[in-house]
């Protein structure tokens, strides 16, 4: 070592010392970093620190102070450099649930969200099973109508003394046959008067072409000759269309035949036995909801006959008025439209505006445009005074149902099964109403029942001072 220069050995110890340093300081760190704060592990921290590479000098007398420096410079000394690095310490950041981190209108909309789709794939099952046996569903809501309009006669002739079957018997025959008859007189108004009609129809097509060439429309002889021949030609390019349609409204009267037999068949049993039918449909019920639910059932039925017998006071009151107005205008087969306005009503709103249509029609090609001016007038003065006057009064308040509700069940009736889907929304929709208040008002007080009195409320003193003077 004594060839190195000096000066060289004094610039390696000088390097070493201040790695040491840098050693010592970074375990410095690392201990304050992940060590008890001052006092807590009973360290007096304010001493000062010895020199680096040197033990700390123990507390006692200054007697024992020489052996303890012999005995510390007999063991050896390990520097901070020499000793095993610990690994430094990683605090995992503290997660929170993940329900939680989610935020409340996000958990709400999501709740509500899979509860909907529960209800939507519901529904869209349970019309699936409707459209797959739409006679039945249709036969069986026909009867319900028509027993709610027949079932006060039943009633009636059983409280005379008369048996249940054989009144049952007689209300239905009795009815079916005044529908049969209303049926067979339409048709036969019809055909007494369908080449009569022809003819004026004709007429009148010449008249309106008339019209139309003299009149402010400017409408020239070759457009009218263009929109005949292309109305001709729609009809030749359609043939087919035209004969599958026949072929299809044959099978519309089959199963029209076999909906009217189902309907009759379901009539007379709801009659006879619809309590029994009623109490056996409860049982299907579970047993915690079976008092609303036979709460709400005779509140529903009421709610059908009262729309029922309604409607079919409304709807004979527009087919008189409306017959006698377009029999006093010469308008031909007065009684079939009549009819028809009558079988309109019972389809709110969109069967009165067909029907009304109609009528103004047949006026217009048959007796002109004045003759036409006027059916309007009277139908809409007819429609009018059913609309402000004749269904408040009559069908009352327990089976009102707000006029966009009206249109949306219709259209949506008419769309899933025709006609008659149209003809049973409304009611459909009046007696869903009625079941769903009754039920909200029962939960309510159910809820009321079962709520415990506070604590401290006393009974009402029964006591003769106590009680109301009669």
């Amino acid at each position: 070592m004594s060839r190195v220069p000096g000066w060289l050995g004094r610039i390696s110890a000088g390097l070493a010392e201040l790695g040491e340093r840098l050693d010592e300081r970074r375990a410095e760190v690392e201990l304050e970093s992940r060590g008890p704060l001052d006092g807590e592990d009973g360290l007096d921290r304010s001493a000062p620190r010895d020199e680096p590479g040197i033990l700390p000098r123990a507390h006692g007398t200054s007697g024992d102070a020489p052996a303890a420096d012999a005995e510390a410079s007999a063991l050896p000394v390990q520097r901070p450099s020499e000793e095993k690095a610990a690994p430094p310490a990683y605090t995992q950041p503290h997660r929170p649930d993940p329900a939680l981190a989610v935020p409340w209108g996000v958990r709400v909309a999501a709740e509500a969200g899979w509860r909907l789709l529960i209800l939507a794939g519901t529904v869209w099952v349970l019309m699936r099973v409707i459209s797959a046996v739409q006679l039945v569903v249709l036969a069986f809501v026909a009867a319900l109508l028509i027993t709610a309009l027949l079932q006060p006669t039943v009633g009636r002739l059983t409280r005379h003394g008369v048996p249940r079957g054989l009144a049952t018997a007689l209300t239905a025959i009795l009815g079916f046959v005044i529908m049969g008859l209303v049926g067979w007189f339409v048709v036969w108004q019809v055909q007494e008067n369908i080449d009569n009609l022809s003819n004026q129809i004709q007429d009148g097509i010449d008249e309106l072409r008339k019209w139309l060439l003299k009149g402010p429309f400017h409408v020239t002889d070759k457009q009218i000759n263009e929109i005949a021949k292309n109305l001709r030609e729609a009809i030749g390019a359609n043939t087919d269309q035209i004969t599958s349609a026949g072929l299809q409204g044959v099978t519309v009267i089959v199963e029209a035949l076999t909906g009217i037999l189902l309907t009759m068949f379901s009539t007379l049993f709801l009659l006879y036995d619809g309590k029994r039918i009623w109490e056996w449909s409860l049982k299907l019920v579970p047993a915690a909801a079976r008092p609303g639910v036979a709460g709400a059932g005779p509140r529903a039925w009421r709610t059908l006959t009262a729309y029922v017998r309604g409607t079919v006071i409304v709807a004979l009151i527009d087919a008189i008025f409306i017959g006698l107005g377009i029999y006093i205008l010469k308008v031909p087969m007065a009684v079939p439209l009549a009819v028809f306005i009558f079988l309109g009503a019972f389809i709110p709103l969109v069967g009165a505006v067909i029907s009304g249509a109609l009528a103004v029609v047949v006026a217009l090609v048959t007796q002109g445009v004045f003759a036409a001016v006027m059916t309007l007038v009277v139908v809409l003065a007819v429609q009018q005074i059913e609309g402000h006057i004749l269904q408040p009064f009559i069908l009352g308040r327990a089976v009102r149902v707000h006029p966009l509700a009206v249109v949306l069940s219709v259209a949506a009736g008419g769309m899933i099964a025709g006609i008659g889907g149209a003809v049973v929304a409304v009611p459909l929709v009046a007696v869903t109403n009625t079941v769903v208040v009754y039920l909200r008002s029962y939960a309510g007080e159910a809820e009321l029942r079962h709520t415990p009195e506070p604590r401290g409320a006393t009974a009402v003193d029964a006591s003769p001072a106590h009680r109301p003077s009669s």
